[in-house]
């Protein structure tokens, strides 16, 4: 789970490139999970309110400047 002062921290580019690892990750967790091969399902969601923080933030940046 990331923290929104870490996230505060990072340039919009920074935020774009996490962003974009997060999204891979919840696409391979999705395919675990319909395998049957997942083991940590609690990281489907923190994966998922990750994305929700990092969009949050760079929605915020955009409007504000």
């Amino acid at each position: 789970m990331t923290k929104i002062a870490d996230l505060r921290s990072q340039t919009p580019d920074q935020l774009a490139d996490e962003l974009l690892k997060l999204k891979k990750e919840q696409f391979n967790l999705r395919f675990q999970a319909a395998t049957g091969q997942m083991e940590k399902t609690h990281r489907v969601s923190e994966v998922r309110k990750d994305i929700a923080r990092i969009s949050t933030l760079l929605r915020a940046n955009r409007a504000a400047g």
